[in-house]
């Protein structure tokens, strides 16, 4: 599957972990029917059912995913979020960045090895299609975890945002030129568990270890248990020295690990709360007035034959801040205060389009996804993909192999944003509180054992500073996982370690989506293979269509795609 003899190294180490297995997955995606919270809607599912199964694996495993595609009206694909992918860059699965969006009908297979363990969970990363129900947790055992051991059982607990319409229709509301505030799609409920919920039964003397997953688009989660601590061990798949703590605030595609502990004093159900965070940041009370209207009550629950008729109320939400945790091995900062190879500095805020559409903004410029997928381009474009011009509007970023690498969020938008990583951990060098302003152009005083995770919360009109070692060629996103910001152009690209891409071969199946749907994969953006810096046939200016995963064949004529919204064909089959 890979040709390029660079890669043999970091395989070699791999495959070096003892007892290793293939696990293997058959699935189908297909359009379902379901209410999660009483209200029916089409969902996307696998193999028929939703919510959508669980992975899970343990550290050096193989994991197969034998993928198809049968929602007939839609593309498709999966992003293994927090999964480092290394060897493995074309297995990440942002469509249009690693990989072609798979068309209905066809199949592929997905192949990586799992380098770490810890709670991970897998989505569509395809024009805002996992809001429709397609993700799911991810799970991987560790052999050397340090916290085994210390707790009896595991819990999943999942969390969501959750809309009652689909996903394109939303998003087409959305990105309309009267949406001058930039408004996104606002939730109608909150999920837990995809709707089933959690009544653990609490046995006395034992401990459980919750992993805890958001799955939402746009909306943070408050949890706080009543009479009992959080131990937290965890935080996006890297290991914390353990700490305890009352509240916890899990952005969009966070994970939080923590462990608690049923004790002698223990008896009776106890009620735990969940709360929506739909403010635009909730430390700022100059912000209006804060709404916490999507609430759940799970309970622990120590004899069943007690009604579950108590709440846990909490009066103010004051969480713990996640930028001071402690890492569990206690890796030094990258580099020292100020000693890194590369700097990217995004500057984030709200922009229109020249058409007057509203958009997101990275330094002025919105990502425009090319007609060329990111991985392709700088797999065959020679020693040419060192340069950011060939790969079009995807805000592209050079690193060499081995940079230490500091990027700053400078976030001038008065509302909080997780941004995500692929293909790394970062660490969080500072992220100071909301109204501090952009980064001062200096280093200094930093978190000498930062903490590590893969997605982090910038306060609004603030900034965050993250570094992370360049040591895993590929194509890598850096993106606000507010769903609907990403559809608004919220997305950097950073071009990995590109001469080591060089020739890089992709697999027959992944090279047939892309035929069938019609898409190059060869040359720079725009498919020029003579001169790639010849930029004809880049996109410049987003559409003013937005077609989201909805499948148009391959030579469909370009009027009829044009007015392909009014034919109805985004719509599910029910």
């Amino acid at each position: 599957m890979l040709s390029t003899g660079v890669f043999s190294f970091a395989f070699l180490s791999l495959a070096s972990v003892a007892r290793t297995a293939t696990v293997t997955y058959d699935w189908t995606v297909d359009w379902v029917w379901a209410a999660p919270d009483g209200v029916g809607r089409p969902l996307i599912g696998i193999n028929n059912a939703w919510p959508c199964p669980k992975i899970e694996a343990t550290i050096g495993d193989t994991v197969i995913i034998n993928l198809t595609n049968n929602l007939g009206n839609q593309t498709t694909g999966l992003h293994f979020h927090g999964i480092n992918q290394v060897l493995t860059p074309e297995m990440d699965g942002p469509s249009g960045v690693t990989q072609c969006p798979l068309p209905p009908g066809s199949s592929l297979t997905y192949n990586f090895v799992v380098d770490i363990g810890g709670t991970f969970w897998y989505h569509s990363h395809n024009m805002g299609q996992y809001p429709d129900g397609l993700r799911g947790p991810f799970i991987v055992h560790d052999p050397n975890d340090p916290y085994a051991g210390t707790y009896d059982e595991e819990v999943i607990l999942t969390v969501s945002d959750w809309y009652h319409n689909e996903s394109l229709p939303m998003v087409r509301n959305m990105l309309i030129p009267s949406n001058n505030r930039f408004a996104p799609p606002i939730p109608d409920n909150i999920l837990v568990n995809e709707g089933a919920g959690l009544q653990l039964n609490f046995v006395k003397g034992k401990k459980y270890r919750f992993r805890m997953i958001s799955f939402a688009a746009l909306a943070s989660a408050m949890i706080h248990f009543n009479s009992h601590d959080m131990h937290l061990i965890m935080n996006d798949a890297a290991y914390l020295r353990k700490e305890k703590h009352y509240m916890l605030r899990l952005a969009a595609a966070q994970r939080y690990d923590f462990i608690i502990e049923c004790i002698d004093r223990d008896n009776d159900n106890y009620p735990f709360l969940v709360s929506l965070d739909i403010n635009r940041d909730w430390t700022n009370p100059d912000l209006g007035e804060l709404r916490w209207p999507h609430n759940y009550t799970g309970y622990l629950v120590m004899d069943s034959s007690k009604p579950n008729n108590k709440v846990d109320v909490v009066k103010e939400w004051k969480p713990a801040d996640d930028s001071h945790f402690k890492p569990y091995d206690n890796q030094t900062l990258y580099g020292g205060n100020s000693n890194y190879d590369k700097l990217i500095v995004l500057d984030f805020a709200f922009c229109f389009d020249s058409n007057g559409y509203p958009r997101a903004c990275f330094n002025n410029i919105t990502y425009i996804g090319q007609p060329v997928p990111a991985l392709f381009t700088a797999a065959t474009t020679g020693e040419s993909n060192t340069n950011p011009a060939i790969y079009g509007q995807i805000n592209p970023f050079i690193v060499e192999y081995g940079d230490i690498v500091q990027i700053v969020v400078n976030n001038r938008d008065e509302a909080t944003h997780p941004f995500h990583l692929h293909g790394h951990h970062f660490q969080v060098l500072d992220r100071p509180k909301s109204g501090t302003g952009d980064w001062p152009k200096r280093d200094g005083n930093y978190n000498s054992v930062p903490p590590m995770r893969d997605t982090v919360t910038v306060m609004g009109k603030s900034f965050a500073i993250l570094r992370y070692q360049a040591t895993n060629p590929g194509t890598w996103l850096f993106h606000c996982h507010i769903e609907w910001h990403v559809e608004m152009g919220l997305t950097a690209t950073i071009i990995e370690a590109p001469d080591r891409l060089r020739n890089f071969t992709f697999p027959a199946d992944h090279l047939a989506a892309c035929q069938v749907m019609g898409i190059k994969t060869s040359g720079n953006a725009a498919g020029n293979t003579d001169n790639y810096t010849d930029t004809s046939g880049f996109i410049t200016t987003p559409s003013t269509s937005y077609n989201g995963a909805m499948y148009i064949p391959a030579g469909t004529d370009k009027k009829l795609k044009q007015r392909s919204r009014f034919f109805g064909l985004e719509n599910s089959f029910f």
